[in-house]
């Protein structure tokens, strides 16, 4: 019987830059003040392809929530894992997926593979490849075999098991709309996150109104006061979510006139029409009010709570339990007066809220 195996060449080992490795405990800080997963599910990325998925699905990779474990539970493929999974002996240098990316296009800035509970069958080494392609049929186009337009976002880099592991990229990368994610040579992959800035088309009619505030156009939560329950950038996100799990929800408070606030920066400097605050799912846990301050920063100022800067947009308002409450400009302060970069939604007195829309016309 002839038994297939790779070449020495195949298998060498990854290259690993000091500089660019960003510690686990420093990941969240890194790319969560100015970048969005543009590979999310939650941005409706999705996978288009893969080699190999014999022992779990690559659309795990894409998952929004962290990885869960279930020890002792198989399936007929095997134990269960919540990540990809491809067989083993791999006669191919790589297994491989291509995902589309949940923006129109993103600058890359970011990538982080984790690897949790993999311990034993974990990928040895990945790498990352991008291309931008809007021809009609691109998806079909980037999955073709013979497509030669991948170009390198992270060259190769070692894995280890169970565990969360990052890289920044250096210097500038170009838009991509799809990613190819290459696991060397097999094994498996938890979750996989492209971090990086979202590079929106806007409409040529500047009077046209835009979600100024949605992920997809450049927005990001770029700092908050807490997020004991739920994260910041959720509060972006199309759509009304599943649950309580993917909105922006702060620990209880304990202390008489407390409040909890997050800052988000517009995808463009822009004037206000209306903000919609949206509790859906919070029913024994939404704010009793909320309100909403703006300021245009120029240039990359670090932008704090308590900037002198900020000032009233939407005063103090009254919400509820899971459900929509849309503010127009018969409530807002001085609204066509002014123009925007950041806004700060602050919440009285904590609570969950699963989505901030701000939107406008932007402002040339």
């Amino acid at each position: 019987m002839d038994i297939q195996t790779l070449s020495p060449e195949l298998v060498l080992p990854a290259e690993q830059s000091l500089t660019d490795v960003v510690p686990p405990e420093l990941i969240d800080n890194t790319f969560g003040s100015d970048c969005i997963d543009l590979a999310s599910i939650a941005l409706t990325s999705r996978i288009l392809a893969f080699s190999d998925e014999f022992f779990a699905s690559a659309s795990n990779l894409i998952n929004p929530r962290a990885p869960v474990h279930r020890p002792g539970v198989f399936v007929p493929s095997g134990a269960w894992y919540d990540g990809w999974e491809t067989r083993r002996h791999n006669v191919e240098p790589f297994d491989w997926v291509i995902i589309r990316l949940g923006v129109a296009s993103g600058r890359p800035k970011g990538v982080e593979v984790n690897t949790a509970f993999f311990n034993g069958n974990e990928a040895p080494a990945v790498s990352v490849d991008g291309c931008y392609e809007t021809a009609e049929g691109a998806d079909n186009i980037v999955t073709e075999k013979g497509f030669n337009g991948w170009s390198e976002v992270l060259g190769k880099r070692p894995c280890g098991p169970n565990q969360r592991q990052a890289w920044k990229l250096e210097g500038q990368h170009g838009s991509i709309t799809h990613v190819r994610l290459r696991m060397w040579p097999d094994g498996g992959i938890a979750r996989f996150r492209l971090y990086g800035e979202a590079v929106p088309v806007w409409p040529s009619d500047l009077t046209r109104e835009v979600e100024l505030s949605a992920a997809v156009m450049g927005g990001v939560a770029e700092s908050c006061s807490d997020q004991h329950f739920g994260g910041k950038e959720n509060l972006l996100l199309p759509g009304r979510g599943v649950d309580m799990g993917d909105g922006w929800e702060t620990k209880r408070s304990r202390v008489q006139g407390h409040t909890d606030w997050v800052i988000v920066k517009l995808g463009a400097r822009a004037k206000v029409s209306r903000i919609v605050v949206d509790t859906a799912h919070f029913r024994g846990n939404f704010p009793q009010g909320v309100m909403v301050e703006a300021a245009n920063f120029e240039g990359n100022k670090a932008v704090t709570h308590d900037d002198p800067a900020w000032s009233e947009l939407l005063p103090v308002q009254k919400v509820g339990p899971d459900q929509e409450f849309e503010f127009g400009k018969n409530v807002l302060v001085k609204v066509e007066e002014r123009v925007f970069t950041h806004m700060k939604m602050t919440i009285i007195p904590d609570g969950g809220v699963k989505r901030f829309r701000v939107f406008g016309t932007r402002a040339l």
